[in-house]
């Protein structure tokens, strides 16, 4: 069968039942055990064995694995619902290189923290700038999303949070370098 039949009979099957409600038990324990099932139906559909990794065939079939449709959604979520959630410049009249990011409110309750509001604000605040800037455009930014999971295939969230972590260590590191030579070069001209 071609890939597109296999892609046909995933979005039959499978993918309607794992994105209904995913927003709301996305980011439970139980979730883990719905990706398992997911990626042997994966491989069942591309014929490979057990113990071969599915992140090839996801980015293939363009299928997102469990926990990239769990951002896609609640991505889409906050997007679509932006008035239910406050900016960090609605809250501090500062202006800062974090403004634009969804405030997240204090709490230590484990169970608030995996709520879709709280979720939904960290998730949307590790987005790649250049996926934000499409937040205005519903469709635009529904496909600039899912190019961007399907190209980095997330078998967890802590893997997306890390992902904006090393990027943002890196541009933090570029930034020292260049305010060194700035002060450097200053230096040298006075």
């Amino acid at each position: 069968m071609s890939s597109d039949v296999l892609r046909t009979i995933y979005f039959s099957y499978v993918h309607s039942v794992i994105s209904y409600g995913i927003i709301f038990w996305g980011n439970s324990h139980f979730s883990t055990n719905i990706f398992k099932i997911q990626k042997r139906i994966i491989r069942t559909l591309t014929n490979t064995g057990r113990h071969d990794t599915c992140r090839p065939l996801f980015k293939q079939l363009q299928i997102l694995p469990l926990p990239s449709q769990y951002i896609f959604s609640i991505l889409l979520f906050v997007n679509k619902n932006r008035d239910l959630f406050l900016s960090n410049s609605e809250i501090y009249k500062i202006n800062t290189r974090y403004n634009q990011n969804l405030h997240l409110p204090p709490t230590n309750l484990t169970l608030v923290q995996k709520g879709v509001l709280y979720s939904g604000s960290k998730i949307y605040n590790c987005l790649p700038l250049s996926i934000k800037a499409h937040s205005n455009n519903a469709k635009c930014f529904k496909v600039a999303l899912k190019r961007y999971l399907i190209e980095h295939v997330f078998y967890s969230l802590d893997e997306y949070f890390q992902m904006y972590w090393s990027w943002f260590l890196y541009i933090t590191h570029f930034l020292h370098i260049l305010s060194y030579l700035l002060t450097y070069f200053i230096a040298i001209i006075f």
